[in-house]
């Protein structure tokens, strides 16, 4: 099992930390701040031991990352690891817009399937079986979306269950969501959000969300 230090400290852009185990350029870390890509979120970019790290995934309770094969790395060494500060913001600012929107679609079409989503550093989108067009919605999506950010919310984050590694985020008053990403401190930080609608196909809408500003992040 990893140790992932991202959920007590998301901010946390280096780490002092040993290699648990090697295969060929395949590493994992008795802990780690590297995000590997899960309910959407993609992957952080980052280096361990100074070696530029080319994948990271989850696999089971542990997470592994792919460096490139001369590495030289062994069990127990210690490293350094470094996260791409630039990118994880911008995802965590849009992992939180997506959430957002989410539960504000949840409470305005009852019955509603979401099939999809996927969060990158400049947009992130949510696919939904749905037979309607749902720009129509938007309106009011944007003005109560546009309160809670600007009100500033805190965002608790915890586990709901620790030894299952379940989690969840929670805006009083708004919500109470299984997830386990990364999160901000305060909806203020998603800053200015854009939705723009598409159409993937016969009964599937999307909703692509982008962020605009730059919230101070500490």
């Amino acid at each position: 099992m990893t140790d992932k230090i991202f959920w007590l400290d998301p901010y946390r852009t280096e780490l002092e930390t040993r290699v648990a185990a090697v295969d060929g350029g395949d590493i994992t870390l008795s802990k780690t701040i590297f995000y590997a890509f899960s309910g959407g979120q993609e992957s952080d970019m980052g280096t361990i031991g100074g070696y530029p790290v080319l994948r990271a995934e989850k696999v089971g309770t542990s997470i592994r990352c792919t460096l490139p094969p001369d590495h030289g790395l062994a069990p127990g060494d210690l490293v350094i690891v470094s996260i791409d500060w630039e990118r994880r913001y911008a995802l965590m600012r849009l992992h939180f817009a997506a959430e957002i929107v989410l539960e504000l679609v949840y409470q305005t079409l009852p019955g509603i399937e979401k099939i999809g989503a996927h969060i990158a550093p400049d947009k992130a989108r949510l696919d939904f079986a749905w037979d309607g067009n749902i720009s129509e919605v938007f309106p009011d999506i944007q003005q109560r979306a546009d309160a809670l950010i600007t009100a500033d919310h805190p965002i608790i984050s915890a586990f709901s269950d620790e030894a299952r590694e379940e989690r969840y985020w929670e805006i009083k008053g708004f919500a109470r969501v299984p997830c386990g990403g990364t999160h901000l401190r305060t909806t203020g930080e998603v800053g200015a959000i854009a939705l723009r609608r598409k159409n993937p196909g016969r009964g599937k809408e999307r909703i692509e969300v982008t962020v605009s500003g730059n919230p101070a992040s500490t």
